[in-house]
């Protein structure tokens, strides 16, 4: 396993790589990585010669400054955990100067509106930041894959649009949620969870659930207010928002058809530490 922290070096490896033949996969992280991170790393392992997982915590896709801040940093225990599954895994854990190059700055995008629903009303400017890292580490790293997992679903689907529109030359790999065994998608904000809200965040995988039941007989308008009425009465979790909306636009439903196919998408505060989730509903 090697660890680069200069695009050059890792670049220069990579071209020795595929004049080989190899090819080569791509996990992007923020890092504090879990066993959702490593089932990415394992669907690359099936479908790739060699591994780059990108470990950065990107400051512009931030727009709770106390959020970055709290972001857990976990590098030494992220390069054990990788070194572990294979040697054919390169690290590259870039500063924000190797990325951003002195201009800590989003490049500002269109991704022909998928950009403004759900996370992109309530998190500013925060898919220009998505949009900016990515679009930074793929012309880097070069990879002919990049796995991304569905538990940020809209984030996919946006990093879907920006390889269309800037014709980079890589598959875009969407994977499964994995789960913690009482449901809770996981995540690297997990770890910041206090007891008391840890044992009670299963609850909106729980209401997930119940709601695509629903949804099979009510409409998308029932439903929301089902969910909304679930959180009204929980003590310890906060709703920010419940949507159902198409797969394609990820706009809001109105009405339902047999034609298209739906996701319900969720955002929850457990006291200062935000979780999403979603499921697909038919």
């Amino acid at each position: 396993m090697k660890v680069f922290t200069e695009n050059k070096s890792i670049q220069t490896f990579i071209a020795q790589l595929k004049t080989k033949g190899n090819t080569v996969g791509m996990v992007p992280t923020m890092g504090a990585l879990h066993y959702g991170h490593m089932s990415l790393v394992n669907r690359a392992f099936k479908e790739n010669d060699w591994i780059v997982v990108s470990i950065f915590v990107n400051p512009t896709q931030f727009n709770n400054l106390e959020d970055l801040k709290n972001y857990p940093r976990t590098l030494e225990r992220d390069k054990e955990l990788l070194k572990s599954q294979s040697e054919n895994i390169l690290i590259y854990a870039p500063s924000i100067e190797d990325i951003y190059q002195g201009n800590t700055k989003s490049q500002h995008f269109d991704f022909d509106g998928l950009e403004s629903e759900m996370e992109g009303m309530f998190r500013e400017g925060h898919f220009d930041g998505v949009g900016t890292v990515v679009k930074r580490l793929l012309e880097i790293v070069k990879p002919d894959n990049a796995y991304f997992g569905e538990k940020d679903f809209q984030q996919l689907m946006i990093i879907k649009k920006l390889v269309e529109k800037y014709n980079i030359p890589v598959n875009i790999v969407g994977c499964k949620i994995y789960r913690e065994d009482n449901g809770l998608a996981m995540s690297s904000r997990n770890e910041r969870l206090k007891l008391a809200y840890k044992n009670e965040a299963p609850f909106i995988y729980k209401t997930l659930m119940k709601a695509k039941k629903m949804f099979k007989t009510e409409s998308a308008n029932s439903t929301k207010k089902w969910v909304e009425n679930q959180f009204l009465n929980n003590k310890l979790l906060k709703l920010e928002y419940f949507v159902i909306a198409d797969i394609e636009t990820l706009k809001m439903v109105k009405r339902k058809s047999s034609q298209n196919k739906y996701r319900a998408f969720i955002a929850v505060y457990a006291d200062d530490v935000r979780l999403i989730d979603n499921i697909a509903l038919n």
